[in-house]
């Protein structure tokens, strides 16, 4: 007979600073963020005290509580980066743009590209107490409570492709034109940067690509490039994204 293993118990984080802790591969200057949230957040009283999100991410990103509350901080690793990966000043600015339309979205504070502060552009926004899932399948809620979350996700994500891009300023958010080319030469740079090893498939994607790229490509609406359940924050009680 043959040994069963059981699977592992479906997780649900919950987004509170005690769910983390502290790692020192980014250590982050909170004194110096100290100094500039006083100079630039309105209403901002310190000292601070910082705990790094140990979950996946792009770009580092930081718990802060201050005696004038809770906030978030954002930054860009520090190092050598490939072009225009870990764009804080790209997530900000679309942010901040759909502050009050039907995307929900943190309030966002400042952003500051001057990286002699921490040594790397960061931007500071309000922390947002919810719930997260990361396994996709939901398996640990009845049939309706998933059926209300993927008709949540479906509601935000046509928000996210309504978004009226004269009204918020996103009109030249991209360039014109071109954008199936334009993802084609970019990802294929990206992947030349940073492949390891030749692989036949992917050589034949690359040259297959460029001969079928459809006609059009024009501009026309806002995206979410990684569009997934765990990449959202659901109020704690409800199926509702936060």
């Amino acid at each position: 007979m043959k040994p069963r293993i059981s699977p592992q118990p479906p997780r649900r984080f919950y987004l509170t600073v005690e769910a983390f802790q502290m790692t020192d591969q980014t250590p982050l200057d909170t004194d110096a963020v100290a100094l500039w949230m006083a100079d630039h957040i309105k209403g901002f009283q310190g000292p601070v005290s910082a705990i790094k999100f140990t979950l996946g991410q792009s770009n580092p990103t930081y718990a802060l509580t201050a005696q004038s509350g809770r906030y978030v901080l954002r930054r860009k690793p520090p190092g050598i980066l490939l072009k225009s990966a870990h764009a804080v000043e790209r997530e900000f600015r679309v942010q901040n743009a759909l502050s009050g339309s039907a995307v929900p979205v943190a309030r966002m504070y400042k952003l500051c590209e001057d990286p002699s502060i921490i040594g790397s552009p960061f931007y500071v926004m309000d922390m947002i107490d919810g719930v997260t899932y990361n396994e996709p399948h939901l398996p640990d809620l009845a049939r309706e409570k998933r059926r209300a979350i993927i008709l949540e996700m479906n509601r935000v994500l046509g928000a996210i492709h309504n978004v009226d891009l004269s009204a918020t300023g996103l009109t030249d958010f991209g360039p014109e034109g071109n954008y199936y080319r334009r993802q084609t030469d970019r990802w294929t740079k990206q992947y030349r940067a940073s492949e390891t090893e030749t692989v036949a498939d992917m050589e034949a994607l690359i040259e297959w690509l460029p001969n079928h790229i459809p006609e059009g490509g024009e501009t026309v609406a806002l995206v979410h490039g990684d569009y997934r359940l765990d990449n959202m924050i659901f109020h704690p009680t409800e199926p509702r994204i936060i």
